[in-house]
């Protein structure tokens, strides 16, 4: 059901912190709390947010190359804390941080486009080829997330049109798919606060999240080494 709007409240830049403290909660109670489940079931907030701000940013960005060409940047950047904290190994090529994963994200949405821009018949079908050659190709890269955050970015995007009780419900039916095991159904939840988006970018902060990420996991995996 739309939301009244009156309940519109929260502003891209809320969106973002919701999600940053879920995440830092998911990985503080995996890296020093493994028996706290409720922190890992709140840590599942994050990506539908995070997915859709993505989205948003791809929308609404001036420059999508820019854009992307920042994403894939800081996901180098954040390569090393990663593979840090999830392996225990400087690199660790089997599974790349979540960064990479939104710039696959908008790679395939920019070959999407650039098919959907210049064929003129069968686009659709060569569309569909396309994001699913990118959802394939996000399992044997070893994107965090693979294939749930690529379909929940390209549903946010493919549907922005749509009112946002729309788009929400479509993506919250793909994450109850793809991803219905244990604490992954707390990633429902997720959901709610994008419902309460008002559209309104906030104070953008567009710096802090680039930078936490890798910050925070390099913060974790030093607090945990002198342990």
């Amino acid at each position: 059901m739309k939301p009244p709007e009156k309940y519109r409240i929260l502003d891209a830049t809320a969106l973002k912190l919701i999600a940053m403290l879920s995440m830092v909660l998911d990985h503080v109670g995996d890296n020093f709390f493994p028996d706290q489940l409720w922190m890992r079931a709140l840590g599942r907030i994050a990506m539908p947010i995070f997915a859709f701000c993505v989205a948003e940013g791809f929308c609404h960005t001036r420059d999508r190359m820019k854009y992307l060409r920042r994403l894939f940047l800081f996901g180098l950047v954040s390569e090393i804390p990663f593979d840090l904290v999830t392996s225990g190994k400087l690199l660790e090529f089997g599974h790349q941080n979540i960064m990479f994963t939104f710039a696959w994200a908008v790679l395939g949405l920019l070959c999407c486009e650039k098919v959907l821009g210049s064929v003129k018949k069968g686009r659709v079908p060569l569309a569909a080829a396309v994001l699913l050659i990118f959802l394939v190709s996000s399992l044997l890269l070893g994107l965090d997330y693979n294939v749930l955050a690529l379909a929940l970015i390209f549903l946010f995007t493919l549907l922005r049109r749509k009112a946002l009780w729309i788009r929400t419900a479509a993506a919250a039916a793909a994450h109850a798919l793809l991803r219905n095991v244990g604490v992954y159904w707390f990633g429902l939840l997720g959901f709610v606060p994008i419902l309460l988006y008002s559209g309104e970018r906030g104070r953008g902060l567009k710096w802090l999240f680039y930078l936490f990420y890798p910050g925070h996991l390099l913060l974790i995996w030093l607090i945990r080494s002198f342990l």
